[in-house]
């Protein structure tokens, strides 16, 4: 088998650098090199292709037409050069594993359970970050989330469907039977409606399945997240809509109740998460595994299945 006929890497490094620069003096900087030496190096890669690869007009350098040919290429091979190497490292030297979920969903059900994943695989270091709005996975902050989304097919992603949820209003049992009562869906008129702005149509999607499609509860604060809202409705300040699993606890301790039995299927649902090239990694996959496990075995999770 013939030999690739490759000029040396560092010639190519030192090629790519003052490309996307359009400088020898930054791209020496970049790479803790002489400008002298950028200039020997691409002489030398100049020489080994016999082309010219700058137009030189004084300081200022320009990309030839056989630079402008070369350069894409040579940047690509150093892009998946760098993430393959960054595959190996995560894969070889370390097990910590980063975890995108919601703070509502991190507090209200991930946590209480996080002790079980820890103990059976003690290598593993968890890291949550709640850090985001943005309802869609970010590969740049985490491995891995748990996301909730109607849209599971961006490119590069590897989406794996856990649950559906089921909306509904809960609030305490006194504001169920403060004034006039809950009685029936028009009553919520007499009461502030807690919205999730981030979700502005969960409360319009029950409303329209309750059959008052028209009801505007009393003027109220709007939250950012399922779990402020949960704890205005815990405060006694209105009635929230919350997925069934995040208020599950709450309702089998008496602290909120469902004054209605209407249900509505979240129109988004639940999926694991992560880079499609990276999912046979081992702490994603044990993650993945034991996730999908607990909500198996979750009879909130079971209810609405």
């Amino acid at each position: 088998m013939k030999g690739r006929d490759l000029p040396p890497l560092s010639a190519l490094r030192a090629f790519e650098a003052a490309a996307r620069h359009l400088s020898f003096r930054v791209a020496a900087e970049e790479l803790g090199l002489t400008q002298s030496a950028i200039s020997h190096q691409v002489a030398a890669l100049e020489q080994h292709f016999g082309a010219r690869l700058f137009d030189r007009a004084g300081r200022r350098i320009a990309l030839s037409e056989p630079g402008n040919l070369l350069f894409p290429l040579v940047r690509d091979g150093f892009d998946r050069l760098t993430q393959g190497a960054e595959l190996l490292r995560r894969s070889r030297l370390t097990d910590d594993l980063r975890v995108q979920v919601y703070v509502t969903v991190a507090v209200r059900w991930l946590i209480p359970r996080l002790h079980r994943f820890q103990s059976a695989n003690p290598s593993v270091v968890v890291r949550i970050n709640t850090s985001v709005l943005d309802w869609e996975f970010d590969p740049h902050i985490a491995d891995l989330g748990l996301i909730c989304t109607s849209s599971p097919d961006r490119a590069g992603l590897h989406y794996d469907l856990l649950f559906e949820a089921l909306l509904f209003p809960v609030c305490t049992p006194a504001v169920a039977q403060s004034g006039l009562g809950l009685r029936q869906p028009v009553d919520l008129v007499n009461h502030a409606l807690l919205q999730v702005y981030t979700t502005a149509n969960d409360w319009q999607l029950w409303l329209n399945a309750a059959g008052v499609p028209n009801l505007k509860g009393r003027a109220a604060p709007q939250f950012d997240s399922y779990l402020l809202a949960i704890e205005a409705a815990l405060d006694g300040q209105g009635v929230a809509l919350a997925p069934h699993f995040m208020v599950a606890e709450d309702l089998k301790l008496g602290r909120l109740v469902r004054p209605f039995a209407v249900e509505v299927r979240q129109p988004a649902r639940w999926y694991l998460v992560c880079p499609a090239e990276r999912r046979a990694e081992r702490a994603i996959e044990a993650f993945g595994a034991w996730l999908k496990a607990e909500v198996t075995g979750d009879p909130a999770m079971l209810q609405a299945a």
